[in-house]
C-alpha cells in the first residue's frame, strides 16, 4: 500500500509595501493574501470606508465563510435579518449560505479587516468592484461573476430598512 503525504502549505506573508490597493469614490481596499483553493485557500483584505459608503449590498457565499475584524470606526451589518453596528474589536464570522450585507455606520468611517476561507480568487472580484465603482467597467459585470466569485446577491427588505432609515 502506498501512502502519499501532501507537502505543507507555504507559509504567506505580506508587507504593507507590497500589497496592492484598490479605491473607488468610497473606500480603499488593501489586498494582503490570496491563497490556492487547493491549500484549502483564503483571502484577506483590509477596507477603509469612508464616512457614508456604501459597503456591499445583501450576498451570500456557498462555499466561503466571511469573518470581519473591525480596526476602528463602526461597521453596520446585516446578518439573516438582523441589523447591527460593531465597533473597533468586534469580530464577525458569517457561515455560508446566510445572508449578510456591510457599510460604515451613520456618520463614521470605517476600518475591517475581512478574511474569506475558504477562499476564491477574489482579489480579481475585488478588481472588478472597483472597476465598475469608479464607471469603468458595465455592473451587469458582478452579476455576470456570480459563481466564479462565490458572491450571490439577495433582496434583504431588513436592509433595505435601515439604509432608508439614514437616508
Amino acid at each position: 500500500m502506498t501512502t502519499t503525504t501532501a507537502a505543507p502549505a507555504a507559509p504567506v506573508l505580506t508587507r504593507r509595501a507590497e500589497a496592492e490597493t484598490c479605491t473607488d469614490p468610497s473606500a480603499t481596499m488593501t489586498l494582503l493574501a490570496d491563497s490556492a483553493p487547493a491549500d484549502g485557500g483564503f483571502t484577506a483584505y483590509r477596507s477603509t470606508f469612508a464616512a457614508g459608503a456604501p459597503g456591499a449590498p445583501a450576498h451570500f457565499h456557498t462555499r466561503a465563510w466571511e469573518l470581519f475584524f473591525v480596526i476602528g470606526g463602526s461597521l453596520r451589518v446585516l446578518v439573516g435579518e438582523e441589523v447591527t453596528v460593531l465597533g473597533a474589536g468586534d469580530f464577525l464570522a458569517v457561515p455560508p449560505h446566510t445572508p449578510h450585507a456591510f457599510a460604515a455606520a451613520p456618520g463614521a468611517e470605517a476600518d475591517v479587516l475581512c478574511v474569506f476561507t475558504p477562499g476564491t480568487d477574489r482579489f480579481d472580484y475585488l478588481r472588478l468592484l472597483g472597476s465598475v465603482m469608479r464607471g469603468e467597467s458595465d455592473p451587469s459585470a458582478i452579476a455576470a461573476s456570480a459563481e466564479r466569485f462565490d458572491n450571490h446577491y439577495v433582496d434583504s427588505p431588513a436592509w433595505r430598512a435601515a439604509l432608508e432609515a439614514c437616508a
